[in-house]
């Protein structure tokens, strides 16, 4: 059996190897490396795949947030909800920008930001929510964007761990992750399920003049050469990291389908075991991208649990061991133990398998017996 990988990047490269190859030669031989016709391409690929209007590329997936807030012109003191289920990122950038952070807690179904979480914690002072389509599983939107438009608040979608799902309104129709909000952000760090092979982010929306401010901050506030317009910052997506994702955009839905059809059978061989609770989805439907395949551990010791198939050679990890809300950084006397009893819970259950696109069925097995052996 291939030696098991959390993320196998090495034989996902070794099929698409001549292509990224020659992508990135072209870049050596224009010497394009900023701003180069590869970046240009991309950004109209990823526009058109997404179907918005405008794509921003940028540095890295926490520019792509702090760069999206900054075009709101959000001051500080503005609070702005999010999850306090998830990477700290998120919270990172409103604190940068001396906004005020406002954590929530979580829907025990999907991970993702509570809606009644999101209604309780709207003051006067409230300018924007940020839902995380947390592990590959979208937020709800639909409601998300009409309590949004009730408050006359800000969406800013964080789809770094999303890229390529859909969000389905209840009419039936589909809007693909990220475009959904006033601005959304992603990340294409290599483990992300359209990664480069290095920092990468973007940033999307429908706004004409957002867009345009957003453009100006990504280079230093510049439009033209040295004429400083607006506030800006240094983030821009280089042309080798560009080259590459013009080569893996096309195969996104492909990768996805790989993850979705691994948690298809990581699903069949633990349905109905009384510790275990697994991530729920319709397999016909395609909002699910599984960045992460994540089970709930319950009645049992999940960090034994952890240690059992790390010794047997199988990676895994938890995300996330430690709710935001009790980060030395962003602890607050605002926010009381009970304000986060899913969190709480989750943070104490939670075990994210081994998960790309790269899974045979023989490693799959591996790990599913690895994991029922020892909560026999």
């Amino acid at each position: 059996m291939k030696k098991i990988q959390m993320v196998d990047l090495k034989s996902q490269y070794d099929k698409i190897a001549a292509v990224v190859n020659a992508s990135i030669q072209e870049v050596l031989d224009t010497n394009t490396y900023i701003n180069g016709p590869q970046v240009h391409q991309f950004q109209k690929s990823l526009e058109e795949y997404l179907d918005v209007k405008h794509v921003i590329p940028c540095a890295n997936g926490t520019d792509a947030l702090q760069i999206a807030m900054m075009g709101l012109d959000l001051k500080p003191g503005d609070e702005v909800i999010t999850a306090d289920f998830t990477f700290a990122a998120t919270v990172e950038v409103i604190a940068l920008l001396q906004l005020t952070p406002v954590l929530v807690d979580v829907d025990m179904h999907n991970m993702n930001i509570s809606i009644e979480g999101i209604k309780k914690a709207i003051t006067p002072k409230t300018r924007a929510i940020v839902p995380v389509h947390l592990f590959g599983r979208t937020a709800n939107m639909e409601a998300i964007m009409a309590i949004a438009a009730a408050h006359n608040l800000y969406v800013i979608e964080d789809n770094a761990q999303a890229t390529g799902g859909n969000c389905k309104f209840s009419n039936g129709t589909k809007k693909k992750a990220g475009t959904i909000g006033h601005v959304g952000a992603t990340s294409f760090f290599p483990s992300k399920n359209l990664g480069c092979y290095g920092d990468g982010g973007a940033i999307f929306t429908n706004d004409d003049a957002l867009a345009h401010k957003l453009r100006g901050i990504v280079n230093h506030g510049m439009y033209e050469r040295y004429h400083h317009d607006v506030v800006g910052v240094n983030s821009r997506l280089d042309s080798i990291q560009a080259a590459v994702l013009n080569v893996k955009l096309p195969l996104l839905d492909q990768y996805n389908n790989a993850r979705r059809s691994a948690a298809v059978k990581y699903n069949a061989a633990f349905l109905g075991h009384s510790n275990i609770i697994v991530p729920f989805f319709d397999e016909n439907e395609d909002d699910y991208v599984f960045h992460q395949y994540t089970l709930r551990i319950i009645d049992a010791d999940r960090n034994g649990l952890m240690q059992h198939l790390l010794d047997k050679g199988i990676p895994c990890a938890i995300y996330y061991p430690i709710p935001l809300h009790s980060q030395k950084a962003y602890v607050d006397a605002r926010y009381k133990e009970e304000d986060f009893p899913v969190t709480n819970q989750l943070v104490k259950e939670v075990i994210s398998l081994p998960m790309h696109t790269e899974l045979d069925d023989e490693q799959i097995k591996f790990i599913t017996e690895s994991v029922l052996e020892f909560l026999k």
